[in-house]
């Protein structure tokens, strides 16, 4: 079921991201293939798949979440950018294929990155692209800063390069990942719900919830990962953070443990959801599914 649901989903905000790169220069073409590169060479889509997810769950259309669902993957993508650079993780190999800064060239990879990360906030602002009203478009640009900026993403990125080489405990393990990896997908929950138009403080709380374990549960998933897929499974370098010596669950834990820890953290989501419908069911099928991937 999560299957045809995420071709369904991937397909509805590949074409609304399709819209988002053309040049309003001509001198401005090669940004432009590097920021398209980028966001649509490949992808899971998770973020824009619990943006539309939170959205049917409150009884919304999803068409209102496709401004959410281009935001929080062209935030996703700026950050993977950023983070394959020489000065950051240094990867040439992103989704199966060259890392930006390889098939362009580092400066241009950097302005990338900072273009996508502009494009978000852009895309939530606009009405013709968020149709929501002022005040939840405004609610949804706060919503997205927070997640992404200092107190969030950036910041877990910051305590994560802070940590190679380190032995820290499961609780600071666990606050950089709710920043780095987690912060993001509980903003992708947060706009889908916002866009819905049906809202309200204790359903919001409880998707807050239910996101908070399910980012967990991803970041988890992706050390385990690490240590058994391979490079070509994955898309990506496996072994880079034991050969970078960062601190993860299958280290802190091993690798049985972390694995439980993974279902527990997805038992935690699906109770979240509990006082939800039918609607919610394609939320409930993501939860698993972020444990159950092998890439």
């Amino acid at each position: 079921m999560i299957a045809a649901y995420q071709a369904r989903c991937q397909a509805r905000v590949d074409a609304a991201l399709e819209t988002l790169f053309t040049p309003p220069r001509e001198d401005l073409q090669r940004l432009y293939q590097a920021m398209r590169y980028s966001v649509v060479n490949g992808g899971k889509r998770v973020r824009p798949l619990l943006a539309y997810a939170a959205c049917e769950a409150l009884g919304g259309d999803p068409a209102r979440a496709d401004g959410a669902a281009c935001a929080v993957e062209l935030i996703h993508a700026y950050s993977l950018v950023h983070d394959d650079l020489p000065a950051m993780d240094d990867d040439a190999l992103r989704r199966g294929q060259p890392t930006t800064h390889i098939a362009f060239d580092e400066a241009c990879a950097i302005l990338a990155g900072d273009g996508l990360q502009a494009l978000a906030f852009e895309v939530l602002a606009d009405a013709r692209l968020n149709p929501q009203d002022a005040g939840t478009r405004l609610a949804m640009v706060s919503a997205l800063a927070r997640a992404a900026g200092s107190a969030g993403m950036v910041g877990g990125q910051a305590i994560d390069l802070e940590a190679v080489g380190r032995r820290i405990d499961q609780a600071a393990l666990e606050t950089m990942h709710r920043h780095k990896t987690g912060a993001l997908i509980e903003a992708s929950v947060r706009l889908g719900a916002l866009a819905s138009g049906h809202a309200d403080a204790a359903r919001l709380e409880a998707l807050a919830r239910y996101a908070g374990a399910v980012g967990l549960a991803f970041q988890v998933q992706d050390d385990i990962l690490d240590v058994e897929s391979d490079t070509a499974t994955l898309g990506k370098t496996q072994g880079k953070d034991q050969a970078h010596d960062k601190p993860t669950y299958p280290a802190l834990l091993g690798l049985d443990p972390a694995k439980a820890y993974a279902l527990a953290l997805r038992d935690q989501a699906l109770a979240a959801l509990e006082g939800f419908g039918d609607g919610a069911e394609p939320l409930r099928d993501l939860a698993r599914y972020i444990v159950e991937r092998r890439n």
